[in-house]
Parts: structure tokens; C-alpha cells; sequence
């Protein structure tokens, strides 16, 4: 695309050079009037740059907004989730504290069930021998006993022995039972802080993703911001060169209105040339040059000219060759004609129903520069036909064949 702008403005650029270097030989109203169209088509053209472009800025700092708003959005998501990082330390430190307190109970428990059963054992041993013994044990107690009081005692003894075992049995299994309870509660707490640090590494992961969803959607928006800023960038380069073009053809019509007016004013110069008949197909003079009574007015009055009867429409010449200077309408004369032939010398023509020449250009004897009307102070469709010699009306029969 910019190549092809290029192109489209160098060729703009060599038509306004060419047209600057054509315009020193022949510069007219109509090739100024086709450059300032070229002005007005190039300057709507850079309006509607300058329209794209704005959408484009516009456009591009709603994408930036969109990416700033993602960037805050991913520092809040690296926030919670440095929390969710710290709550998953917080509870592998728990765990940990619980795998130990686990681990010394189990080592408390090993040691009371130890011991239980050593007791246990040793009730077993005492339980036995007392079985296998029976009667003869007390029989025993009885002959060895120096009194009868010796023997209760020693009776009392064995009774509270074994009473012992069993207390003493009973206590480690209470305990044992206690150890248990305490084991299966650590457990618990642990198998509870296990989930819920799965359930925090989860929301871990999920949060990780997120952010990396939004990374990627960040990239995206960026890499559209830098493609918008080539468009931008694009456009801009493109305005501006639309500037130049537009400078270029603003000092070509100003230079070539210089040159026109310079035209205008140089002194042309009559080389002493017959006129051709301004209304060729008709040669009847209706009004001459001269005194006479006015048609409209009806008073005696100079006629400055000659009145050449013809039908509307009919060709009208210039007489010979010069530079129009006016091309217009007035009250009196209505649409006329008048062409500077040089050396102070003059031809008008009068109230034309048509104008086919402009201010500025250039004519040729023969050319054709109007038609038969009855345009402004008329009665009827005819050619007035009149020559100005140094600001002075003389009369056409001097030049005309």
C-alpha cells in the first residue's frame, strides 16, 4: 500500500512539475481551475487519512486501556497467588509438625505395648506357676510359715500380686487405648491438612493458568498495539505527504495566477491585421455605426458599433487574434465578450444567449467565443458588434473586410 502511495504522489508530484514548466508557455483559467479540483480531491483525501487515522489512535488506546487493565488484573493474581504460596508452606510446616507428633506417639505406643506385654508375660508366668503348684503352694506357705499369721501375710501377698498384674495390666491397656485414640486423631489431622493442601495446590494450579491465559492474551494485545502503530505511523507519513502534494499544487496555481495575471497585463501587440466577419453566416447590418434613433430609448444617440442580425444560437468569432479580458453579463450588454487584440485596440460582443471563452484566454481569429442572443437592453437576437481604439469607441468598418 505505501508503495503504491508513493507512486500515486510522485506522479501527482511530476504533473504539478510538468504542469509548472507547460504553464510558463500557456498558462489559462482552466488548467488553474483543474489544479485547484486536484487541490480540493487531495484535500478531501487527507481528511479522510486523518478520519482513519483518528479511529486508529482511538482504537489503539482502547487496546492499550485493555492491556493495562489485564497487567493490573495479573499483578493482583501474582499477589493472591504468593498467599496461596505462603498457605501451602503454612500447611506442608503443619504436616510436617504432625508427621512428628505421629512418629512419637507410634514411639509411645510401641513402648507402652512393650511393656504391656512384658507384663503381661510375666502374670502369665506367675498365673502358671501358681496353677501348677494348686493346693501344695498354700500347703507350702503353711509348713514354712514360723505362725499362722505369717502364713496370711504370706497369702495376702500372693493375692495382692496377682491383683497387681491385673491393675497393672489394665493400665497399659487404658493407656495403650489412649496412645491408639491419639494416633488415629493425629492421622485424622493430618489426612485433613493433606486435602486441603491438595485443594490449595489446586487452586495453585488453577490460578498459575489464569495467569498464563492472561499473559498470552496481554502478548496478543501488544503485538495488535504495534500493528496498529505501524498503521498509525503509516497514515501519518501518508498525511504528510498528502501535505506536500497539497503544498506543491497550492504553489503551482499560485504561481501559475501570477503568471495569468502578468498575461493579462502584458501589452499585447496588433500587427495591423484585417478583421474576420464576427457572424459569419449572416452579413446584414440591422444598425450601423453612428447616430441614430434608439430602438428602446427612442432619442437620437451614438450607436457605438455595428448590429448584426442573426438567429439565436448563431456563431460568433473573434474577430481576430488577443487575449479575453472579460467574459460576463451586465444589465445593458448582457452576456459579452471583449478581447484584448494589442496596442490599445478592442473588439466587443454583446448580448450573447452563450459564452464559450473565460477571463485569461487565449483566441484566435476565427475562433469560436459566443452565440446569437438577445441577452440585457435587446429587441430582438442579434450581434452588436463593437471596436475600442486607446479607451475610445471607433467605428468596426476600419478593420473589418
Amino acid at each position: 500500500m505505501k508503495r503504491i502511495l508513493i507512486i500515486c504522489l510522485l506522479v501527482c508530484i511530476c504533473t504539478v512539475s510538468f504542469g509548472s514548466i507547460r504553464s510558463k508557455a500557456e498558462v489559462t483559467e482552466e488548467g488553474i481551475k483543474q489544479k485547484e479540483s486536484q487541490i480540493e480531491s487531495a484535500k478531501q483525501e487527507r481528511e479522510s487519512m486523518k478520519s482513519n487515522l483518528t479511529n486508529l489512535q482511538k482504537v489503539q488506546q482502547e487496546l492499550q486501556s485493555s492491556k493495562n487493565d489485564l497487567n493490573k488484573y495479573v499483578k493482583e493474581l501474582d499477589a493472591n497467588l504468593t498467599g496461596i504460596q505462603q498457605k501451602i508452606d503454612d500447611l506442608e510446616k503443619k504436616i510436617d509438625e504432625k508427621q512428628k507428633d505421629i512418629k512419637k506417639t507410634t514411639a509411645e505406643l510401641e513402648k507402652v505395648q512393650a511393656e504391656q506385654k512384658a507384663q503381661y508375660e510375666a502374670m502369665k508366668d506367675r498365673i502358671k506357676f501358681m496353677y501348677e503348684r494348686g493346693d501344695s503352694l498354700y500347703l507350702e506357705l503353711l509348713l514354712e510359715s514360723g505362725s499362722f499369721a505369717d502364713m496370711l501375710n504370706k497369702a495376702d501377698y500372693i493375692e495382692m500380686l496377682s491383683t497387681y498384674d491385673r491393675n497393672k495390666l489394665n493400665e497399659y491397656i487404658n493407656t495403650a487405648k489412649m496412645i491408639e485414640l491419639t494416633k488415629e486423631e493425629l492421622e485424622e489431622e493430618q489426612k485433613t491438612l493433606t486435602e486441603a493442601k491438595a485443594d490449595v495446590a489446586a487452586e495453585e494450579a488453577n490460578m498459575q493458568a489464569l495467569i498464563s491465559d492472561k499473559t498470552a492474551q496481554i502478548g496478543d494485545i501488544s503485538a495488535d498495539i504495534t500493528d496498529k502503530q505501524a498503521a498509525i505511523d503509516e497514515y501519518e507519513a501518508s498525511i504528510e505527504d498528502q501535505n506536500d502534494t497539497i503544498a506543491a499544487l497550492e504553489k503551482a496555481v499560485a504561481e501559475e495566477k501570477k503568471q495569468l495575471e502578468e498575461q493579462n497585463k502584458k501589452a499585447q501587440t496588433y500587427d495591423g491585421g484585417m478583421f474576420t466577419w464576427p457572424c459569419p453566416s449572416y452579413t446584414r447590418v440591422s444598425d450601423d455605426y453612428g447616430e441614430r434613433i434608439h430602438p428602446i430609448l427612442g432619442i437620437k444617440q451614438f450607436h457605438n458599433g455595428i448590429d448584426l442580425a442573426a438567429p439565436a444560437g448563431s456563431p460568433i468569432l473573434a474577430a481576430y487574434n488577443g487575449t479575453v479580458v472579460a467574459a460576463a453579463y451586465s444589465g445593458s450588454m448582457g452576456n459579452y465578450v471583449m478581447i484584448d487584440h494589442g496596442d490599445g485596440l478592442y473588439t466587443v460582443y454583446m448580448h450573447a444567449s452563450a459564452l464559450y471563452v473565460s477571463t485569461g484566454q487565449e483566441v484566435s481569429k476565427g475562433d469560436k467565443i459566443a452565440a446569437v442572443g438577445s441577452t440585457g437592453r435587446s429587441t430582438g437576437n442579434h450581434l452588436h458588434f463593437s471596436v475600442r481604439l486607446n479607451g475610445s469607441y471607433v467605428s468596426p468598418w476600419n478593420y473589418l473586410k
